[in-house]
């Protein structure tokens, strides 16, 4: 019995001294990938494109002559029906930045506003975008018939903003 059970231990020992080297062999050899000028985080690198919310509210880039960073969210969509729902002083560059008030927040209503002041701005500074700002202003506007609607629409402008350069 003492004899087995010596022989147990040794091939388990024997066992755990492969796996721990094989363990070495396979980290040194894997090449880490290349960063191509990005940090690395630590689980994954996510890179956020020139047309997002979060790029316009940094301030990194002018924004277009057309659209001051200023501007009401009402006055930059024409109509009154915004004003209504989000407060007749929201600036654009605060419902990019997501800043609450006016009926901003978490719900279909402010994601909504926030994607279309993007896509607004997305319209007027990069050529190609996917909406001209007659459709971004339309299509706001006719979003906000419903919550549903206006989840809808604002999905349908976040992939228009995250997909341009």
């Amino acid at each position: 019995m003492g004899m087995a059970r010596s022989l147990v231990g040794r091939a388990l020992a024997a066992a755990l001294a492969l796996l721990f080297l094989l363990s070495i062999a396979a980290s040194s050899s894997a090449a880490p990938p290349p960063s191509r000028g990005r940090k690395l985080g630590f689980f994954y690198t996510r890179t956020r494109g020139r047309c997002t919310p979060q790029y316009w509210s940094s301030g990194r880039e002018k924004w277009p002559r057309m659209l001051p960073r200023k501007s009401t969210v009402s006055r930059a969509f024409g109509s009154r029906a915004i004003g209504e729902r989000y407060g007749g002083d929201l600036t654009v560059w605060e419902s990019t930045a997501g800043v609450v008030g006016g009926g901003l927040g978490g719900d279909a209503y402010g994601r909504l506003v926030k994607q279309a002041s993007t896509a607004l701005l997305n319209s007027y500074a990069r050529k190609g975008f996917a909406y001209t700002a007659w459709e971004v202003k339309t299509l706001l506007i006719q979003a906000l018939a419903s919550p549903q609607a206006a989840a809808a629409q604002a999905d349908r402008f976040a992939v228009a903003n995250e997909a341009c350069n």
